[in-house]
């Protein structure tokens, strides 16, 4: 029998290309309708501008009901016609509606006897540009006041994104308990209420909650009444019976709020308790869950938000214009934190501080998190950018300021290295890697997906970095001064940064003391307008410096982005005097004070404290002298600029802008260095956390050992003598306690007794008293080379602790993660037999246990063996994701193998155990993941 012929017809060239033609003329032709739909309900929605919002909000929960899913609502908005139309858009997202009604026009701001109902042709809904929209049989006169009544149903955010209206389970008084509370930046006011959703369209709103009274009912303003809630008619829940009895619901009723945009109106409902005090008239309160207020996890937030309030009163001079702020935590929220006028919601690890988090560096987290939302009560809710393109406006000044109010608070460390090594730095590195975004977006989007991307790293980190540099270059006093014009004239409305410049600007004219090189908007346009930054090429033989924008490659060929030119200011150090600032505002041009002698004792350094946001490459001469002026005096040069001088060095090294060698002569002089950030950015540029790469390298480990061991000692003693006093080094900050955690990886990677040593003394101290309050794993590195040195008797007491119900949730998963780093084989099978029994291992840490013991020399195969035997059942339990943690953490161990075989496979002598062969063990992985029984 021959081949079977396929199904289907055949058509003739000619035939084909006409219908090719016509296919691609209607799909030009959609596109065409979809681009003039789109812009004729763009200039509706700008026939209308809201000017009040009464709402009525009702989640349905309450104790005895199932789980929270729905809720309801209605809403009166007073809007002005701008001009003449008969449709009416506003924005609404997954609501439906039971009722729609126009009415005007009023003769004021609220509908009134001589009002009239206008009659509704059809409610019909643009769903995918999430619009509703009101057919009227009639028109609006354009100027006059008219009122939207609408009543609408929605269901709450329940399958685990925490935002837009949702509702959260938790534990509180060991009872299982439900909330609903609200995030909605940037677009998902609409799927709470129907809205002008867009930031500009500011107006004033008076909200009412119906919850069961048993709750408390909380939103952006103070309660002025709380009362029964008698219509009956309103939803079907006010039928339903709490088992017995019907619900007798209550309705919260809130003060009228300011001016203000729809996506900071906030809404909880909840069972939680407060702690309160009242700063400069401000109530301020704490909300938290029963237990956590009991136990003073509130008090710490509580002490610094009203010096928070107080310090931005005072560093702007403008009066915080509420009176009561609720910030409250949450169990489940899907950012960190969202700045809601009047009520900032929280996770709650940002928020609460618990007699146990001592150790953990969580002051500091919770710190610069309250003064980030605290500052957006002026950047973002006093004066709001026009539209998300600008919305570095918002997050770049608070990031800013966040630091800036953080110092003012806990001034442990000092700002400049703190905002370097943690924002400037890594920003610099993602900025080098993604160089397509710009801070001001000119073309402006409705996606919401296009709007939920703009809240990224750039937006917050090179916002703020920008921010510090225009502070720099113009003086913090005058930019302060012109902060408080800027805010004062766009109080309760919205600005563009154009109109942030033109401000700066005329404070800058009125004085004589600074001298620009352009207007305000050329130069900071250089910054905001164009995706990257420039790095400086510096030759101070000469004096000439020459810019061009920095790539992680040096032949990477982007041509969209080769001829950006920056405005940029260099403040520079010559012999550790600061010199006057000079600008670069061409790709290159000749600085003749920059030239330099052949003296070794004449130097110069770009870029003080660092404030500019660029990199600076120095001819190899210049790069010699400065390391030798750190060999002979580190101090010579400020901290932040020895920051600059090796993280300069090693990311030009590897972009090869510069030689090998360069950042090896930096990094001579480190053994008189005792900044341990300093000593953070050099081990994470050298990648030691990268272990098993430097311990398998013969040829790379030694080198390594020998250099860093007698450079390492002087700080690895300073710091261990601290530990053995007790753990108080630890509580400082968090980004101390990484930098010490790196430290004492290194250390004990590269074999240094004296660590090892440590971490077996500092274990068995805590296993000698085990009710200590110092969490098992205070230091992750103690913990696991603790677990290391020892025998089953160490992973015993881990694994007790793990087990045990007064571990924090944080601790068990650090715990799980170190019981691998045992070196006995049989404690790592015992280990990875438990993910068998869902009562010992949860399920959702299988994949996190077999990953852990994998990465390791000893656990390898172990893992692997323990795959194979036991596929069936993990798979499927699981599906593929244990094979995958596998993968994932082993592939150093499997490529290292497959060279191997393959090398022993070109030997005629010998054969291959199929037992080691990595090759079976990449053939055997793409066959479960092919042909997964449990897929």
């Amino acid at each position: 029998m021959g081949a079977k012929s396929p199904s289907g017809f055949y058509v003739g060239r000619k035939p084909a290309v006409l219908l090719g033609l016509l296919l691609a003329a209607l799909l030009v032709a959609l596109l065409v309708l979809a681009v003039l739909y789109r812009r004729s309900l763009q200039e509706l929605a700008d026939e209308r501008a809201p000017v009040h919002y009464s709402l009525l909000l009702w989640p349905h929960l309450a104790p005895g009901l199932p789980e929270p899913r729905t809720f309801s609502g209605r809403v009166n908005i007073t809007v002005r016609c701008r001009q003449e139309t008969a449709t009416v858009l506003l924005h609404s997202h997954q609501l439906t509606f039971r009722g729609a009604a126009v009415w005007g026009p009023l003769d004021g701001p609220r509908s009134g006897p001589n009002a009239s109902r206008l009659p509704l042709a059809e409610l019909w809904l643009a769903e995918r540009h999430q619009f509703a929209v009101l057919e009227l049989r009639g028109k609006l006169r354009p100027g006059a006041l008219y009122e939207l009544r609408l009543a609408f149903d929605g269901l709450l955010n329940v399958d685990g994104g925490f935002r837009g209206l949702f509702s959260s389970a938790y534990e509180d008084q060991g009872e299982r308990r439900w909330l609903v509370a609200s995030l909605l930046e940037p677009a998902d006011a609409r799927s709470v209420y129907p809205c002008f959703d867009e930031p500009a369209m500011k107006a004033t709103f008076n909200i009412s909650i119906v919850h069961h009274p048993s709750y408390v009912a909380l939103s952006n303003m103070p309660v002025i009444d709380v009362s029964e809630y008698n219509n009956v008619n309103e939803s079907k829940l006010s039928t339903l019976s709490n088992w017995t009895t019907s619900i007798n619901w209550t309705v919260t009723t809130f003060k009228t709020t300011p001016q203000m945009s729809t996506y900071i109106t906030a809404f909880v409902v909840c069972n939680f308790d407060y702690v309160t005090t009242t700063v400069r008239g401000n109530e301020i309160r704490i909300w938290a869950q029963k237990d956590a207020i009991m136990n003073g996890c509130a008090d710490y937030a509580l002490n610094i938000t009203g010096p928070v309030f107080s310090f931005m009163e005072g560093f702007l001079n403008i009066t915080y214009p509420l009176s009561k702020t609720d910030l409250i935590a949450l169990p489940h929220l899907e950012a960190g934190a969202m700045e809601n006028w009047g009520l900032m919601t929280f996770q709650e690890e940002l928020l609460l501080y618990c007699p146990q988090d001592k150790f953990t560096g969580k002051k500091t987290m919770i710190r610069q998190t309250v003064c980030h939302e605290v500052v957006h009560q002026w950047f973002g809710n006093l004066v709001t950018m026009d539209w998300w393109n600008d919305i570095w406006l918002n997050e770049g000044f608070a990031t800013y300021f966040e630091y800036l109010c953080s110092y003012y608070i806990e001034p442990n460390v000092p700002l400049n290295k703190a905002f370097t090594h943690n924002v400037l730095l890594p920003m610099l590195d993602m900025d080098a890697e993604m160089p397509v975004w710009s801070l001001s977006d000119k073309e402006e989007t409705e996606e919401t997906v296009s709007l939920y991307e703009r809240f990224n790293e750039h937006t917050y980190q090179k916002g703020a970095s920008i921010v510090r540099m225009l502070s720099s270059f113009v003086s913090e006093k005058l930019f302060i001064k012109a902060l408080n014009s800027y805010m004062n004239e766009f109080s309760f409305a919205n600005a563009i940064q154009d109109d942030l410049w033109s401000h700066i600007q005329k404070i800058v004219d009125e004085q004589t003391n600074l001298q620009l090189p352009a207007p305000i908007k050329v130069i900071m346009d250089s910054w905001t307008c164009q995706p990257g930054f420039p790095f400086l090429t510096v030759n101070l033989s000469t004096g000439n410096i020459s810019q061009e924008q920095f790539h992680d490659e040096k032949d990477k060929n982007d041509t969209s982005t080769s001829n950006n030119t920056w405005i940029i200011p260099i403040s520079w150090i010559r012999n550790g005097t600061v010199q006057p600032l000079v600008w670069l505002d061409k790709k290159s041009k000749v600085f003749p004070e920059m030239k330099i002698s052949d003296s070794e004792h004449d130097w110069i350094i770009l870029n003080v404290n660092m404030t500019g946001y660029y990199r600076v490459n120095y001819d190899q001469s210049n790069w010699r002298t400065l390391a030798k002026i750190l060999e002979s005096d580190p101090k010579a040069v400020p901290v932040v600029n020895r920051l600059q001088l090796l993280d300069d060095a090693f990311v030009l090294k590897r972009s090869g802008h510069t030689e090998n060698d360069t950042p090896l002569y930096l990094t001579k002089y480190l053994e008189k260095e005792d900044e341990i950030l300093i000593w953070n950015v050099v081990l994470g540029k050298l990648e030691f956390t990268n272990a098993m790469n430097i311990l398998s390298d013969y040829e790379l480990y030694p080198v390594l050992k020998k250099f860093f061991l007698t450079r390492i000692f002087p700080i690895y003693h300073r710091y261990a003598n601290l530990l053995r006093q007790g753990f108080e080094v630890l509580a400082v900050d968090h980004y101390t306690k990484d930098a010490i955690e790196s430290l004492f990886r290194t250390a004990c990677l590269l074999g240094f007794h004296d660590c090892l040593d440590l971490a077996t003394e500092i274990f068995s101290k805590r296993m000698d008293s085990p009710k200590n309050e110092v969490p098992l794993c205070i230091s992750r590195t103690i913990c696991c080379y603790g677990i290391r040195m020892g025998r089953d008797k160490e992973w015993d007491f881990a694994w007790k602790m793990y087990s045990s119900n007064d571990v924090e949730k944080n601790d068990k998963s650090a715990i799980l993660s170190d019981l691998a780093c045992t070196r006995e084989p049989w404690l790592l099978q015992r280990f990875l037999q438990y993910t068998l029994n869902d009562s010992i291992i949860s399920p959702d840490q299988v994949s996190e246990v077999i990953g852990s013991v994998a990465a390791t020399e000893v656990g390898y195969r172990i893992a692997w063996n323990f795959l194979t035997e036991n596929w069936l059942v993990l798979s499927n339990r699981h599906g593929n994701e244990p094979l995958l943690s596998f993968l994932e953490t082993a592939q150093h161990f499997i490529t290292t193998d497959l060279h191997i075989q393959m090398e022993a496979t070109k030997k005629p002598q010998g054969s291959i155990s199929v037992q080691h062969s990595s090759l079976l063990v990449l053939v055997l992985c793409v066959f479960f993941l092919l042909f997964d029984p449990g897929s």
